[in-house]
């Protein structure tokens, strides 16, 4: 007997279908191919979906949702300084990224010049949760100027969305280059930066 409830079979299509899609990509992943993975339905599909476009709205929803739960774990961590929980998350950007598959972790970065150029709508989405995810670096920047890890008077959404952007470029190239070389230096990057804003 299926006991699954309606949020659960969409979720379930949006989990499934995102190890898939951050494999090969959007327009690449027909419909079929979403609806045999998933074991689901055409007509439960358009259940939850007007559209492939409105899924591929809500899988990045979804996503960022998840991202945000997971930045939020990292920056709050006891212990440790504001500037230091900052550095974590980078690193931990390295693992996830080196590690993009089959668990879908980097889905952001794969899908956002694809869907920029293919859906407004999507394109929003994942402007919003970039930007989502700025502001919570730059509250995390302003943390750390409150517990003296950082000193007073800096940027703290120039210094996010200074820290936060190269980490995007070198996502990507990693897909070129496939090791972490661009997403180490990227952090070396990062710890010199850090470094340099602390001695002022």
């Amino acid at each position: 007997m299926n006991t699954m409830t309606t949020t659960d079979v969409r979720q379930h299509i949006l989990d499934t279908a995102q190890n898939i899609i951050v494999g090969r990509g959007f327009t690449a992943v027909g419909l079929s191919e979403i609806l045999l993975s998933t074991n689901v339905p055409k007509g439960s599909f358009y259940h939850y979906f007007n559209s492939k476009e409105a899924f591929g709205e809500a899988l990045l929803e979804s996503y960022f949702s998840d991202y945000m739960v997971q930045l939020e774990t990292l920056l709050n961590r006891p212990s440790v300084s504001a500037a230091q929980r900052l550095l974590a998350y980078w690193a931990t950007w390295i693992e996830t990224q080196s590690a993009c598959y089959p668990e879908g972790k980097c889905l952001a970065v794969k899908l956002a010049a694809e869907v920029s150029d293919l859906s407004e709508p999507m394109r929003m989405v994942v402007q919003d949760g970039m930007e989502g995810v700025i502001t919570r670096l730059a509250n995390a920047v302003s943390d750390a100027v409150n517990d003296g890890s950082l000193p007073g008077g800096t940027d703290t959404r120039g210094l996010a969305t200074m820290l936060y952007q190269p980490w995007l470029g070198a996502s990507l190239r990693t897909k070129v280059t496939r090791d972490q070389m661009p997403l180490q230096a990227a952090f070396e990057t990062t710890s010199l930066l850090l470094s340099q804003v602390s001695d002022r």
